[in-house]
């Protein structure tokens, strides 16, 4: 998967994430590093590809999106499962 699309991708899942973790109650500071991600994913992917700043940044916002879903993710199945049981 090329960065362009993995960007896009990570932006939609964050993006998501984001909602859903607003929606239930989530601990201010997972939905702040979501939030803080969606940001950066949605400026990144304003920028062309090749931009500087966009081949600096874009590893390290892959990286922080990554372990945000994860937490999320976990976060989620900790949480809202057990409730739903």
């Amino acid at each position: 998967m090329n960065i362009e699309m993995e960007l896009r991708h990570l932006g939609r899942e964050v993006k998501t994430a984001l909602e859903m973790a607003i929606v239930a109650l989530a601990p201010s500071d997972l939905v702040d590093r979501l939030a803080l991600v969606a940001g950066l994913l949605d400026a990144l992917g304003d920028l062309p590809a090749d931009a500087a700043p966009a081949r600096a940044l874009a590893p390290q916002t892959i990286e922080r999106a990554s372990r945000a879903l994860a937490d999320w993710q976990t976060w989620e199945r900790n949480n809202l499962k057990k409730a739903s049981a």
